[in-house]
């Protein structure tokens, strides 16, 4: 909505975008008006959230009683351009960007604004590997009136989740529709649901079935997941994140476990029938009566011979896991029944690329509890799963080369993905560099809740420079508990220009 301009800010000398809304000629003043307002909203939308991968707004002025936007001015190519251009993106290439487009996107849930028209034209692949997501000009902002007339339906017809559509109230589950169709389109070089025209595009957005996604390979599952007509039944943001940093990095998304009780995984006992057993002989002249139980009394001995059978295999699978382990720990010898052990995960070579990671894994302690202080197996044994933590630190953003202080926005960022072993569990992490402190200091805790997702990632910007120079650095992440691990360096640099202020506006063509 609008025309974006390129131009100079006289006063910081810097260069930005401007965004300008004009009304075609002949507009009623009520619908010019409406026009004004979702600039201004767009502005107040974007301004209420604060993220790497949402555009930033630096002012909202007002000229000839029209509203302009002066905002960041992002170098690169919209994703629908960069279709249009090359066609269909491997699978790999969009799990990345879907990933930071959902990034911002929960972002802008958490501070109460809904996008409503995400699409390939409303995100920006930057030159440096940013991600952006922009234009809030329909979003809608919690508390506040909507900006419509009374059905009127707004936003691209083919991106809209079907609730939409039908006129209900949209929530944050229609965001993450439009991104499964960002997604399938990305993959498959068109959208799903498009047709002739935008009612009958609307008409299958409804009702029809999805079409099975040819190209999207390990990507198709979380296409899938979004793309469910019932908003109720789609993949939860946090999730579908997850699954697609994991399909961005080169991996494969497996199935969830099947929770299994204690006993699921032992063999079926069957003990042998019993032999009934001979009834007394009456004695003459008097009268015998059979007690009226007898089956109940034979089903009970048979429990009985069944939970006998089940304890001693119980006992015979202690024993050999004890012998395991006493062979393990070479030749029986404890400290009380308890062992610990660690190892080392693979590394990545750190740079100072977009592409740059560094990883490493570590494996917690495992606490056993034996039947006796000398670890002689005389009872029951139960043996605690080790805990393990693996971090994977890569760079979104390598190095910035500017006037200085770099802004948060351009300034080297990262992103630390840490995994445990087991949930539930609590990390306890904090960013480190080789020289000096990072720019996020502390320790900080990450909660892994009992059946949540084992991945979670974490971001921070590194701001600090050497004036008139180059800063050289290495940033990694240390984690304390539950186990003591700490990722490879990733390296980066800060190089700080001299800018020479320069009067006047300059305005250029509008931008894509």
């Amino acid at each position: 909505m609008g025309t974006v301009w390129r131009a100079h800010d006289d006063v910081l000398g810097r260069e930005v975008a401007v965004k300008e809304v004009r009304a075609p000629a002949g507009l009623p003043t009520a619908d010019r008006n409406r026009m004004y307002q979702r600039l201004e909203r767009e502005a107040w939308a974007a301004a209420r959230i604060s993220h790497r991968n949402v555009i930033t707004l630096y002012d909202v002025a007002t000229d000839d009683e029209r509203p302009w936007i002066v905002m960041e001015l992002v170098r690169g190519v919209s994703l629908a351009d960069q279709l249009d251009a090359e066609g269909p993106m491997p699978p790999q290439r969009a799990a990345h960007i879907g990933a930071e487009v959902l990034a911002a996107l929960r972002a802008a849930h958490g501070a109460g604004v809904l996008h409503r028209d995400v699409k390939p034209g409303n995100v920006l692949l930057s030159n440096d590997g940013r991600v952006v997501l922009t234009d809030f000009g329909i979003a809608m902002v919690e508390g506040t009136q909507a900006l419509t007339m009374t059905g009127e339906v707004i936003g691209s017809p083919e991106f809209l989740a079907p609730e939409r559509a039908l006129g209900r109230t949209p929530g944050p589950e229609s965001d993450l529709w439009s991104l499964g169709v960002l997604l399938y389109a990305a993959v498959e070089g068109h959208s799903p649901f498009r047709q002739d025209t935008p009612l009958s595009t609307l008409r299958a957005v409804v009702d029809e079935e999805l079409p099975a996604p040819q190209r999207a390979g390990p990507l198709a599952p979380v296409i899938e997941g979004l793309l469910r007509k019932d908003p109720a039944e789609r993949t939860a943001a946090e999730r579908a994140e997850h699954d697609l940093r994991i399909i961005g990095a080169g991996g494969t998304l497996r199935a969830d476990p099947v929770r299994a009780t204690p006993l699921s995984s032992m063999p079926t006992v069957t003990s042998p029938p019993t032999p009934p057993i001979p009834l007394p002989t009456p004695v003459p002249g008097t009268t015998s009566t059979v007690p009226a139980d007898t089956d109940g009394r034979r089903a009970r001995r048979a429990s009985l011979a069944l939970t006998a059978g089940l304890v001693i295999l119980l006992l015979a699978l202690g024993g050999l896991t004890y012998a395991l382990l006493s062979r393990d720990g070479g030749g029986g010898g404890g400290d009380g029944g308890s062992s610990s052990s660690g190892g080392s995960g693979g590394s990545a070579t750190a740079g100072d690329s977009p592409g740059a990671s560094a990883s490493t894994s570590y494996g917690g302690s495992s606490s056993s509890s034996h039947g006796g202080g000398s670890g002689s197996g005389s009872g029951g044994h139960t043996t605690t799963p080790a805990q393990s933590v693996r971090v994977n630190v890569s760079a979104v953003r390598g190095s910035y080369s500017g006037a200085c202080p770099p802004s948060a926005a351009a300034a080297p960022a990262f992103a630390a993905t840490i995994t445990v072993g087991r949930t539930p569990a609590e990390v306890e992490y904090r960013w480190v560099t080789k020289s000096g402190e990072p720019s996020d200091p502390g320790w900080k805790t990450l909660d892994f809740g009992s059946g949540d997702a084992k991945s979670r990632t974490v971001n921070t910007t590194e701001t600090r420079y050497e004036d008139g120079g180059t800063l050289h650095n290495e940033i990694a992440v240390e984690v304390r508990s539950p186990v003591a691990v700490k990722s490879d360096y990733v390296a980066y640099a800060v190089t700080c220009e001299v800018v020479t202020p320069s009067t006047g506006a300059t305005t250029g063509s509008p931008t894509p």
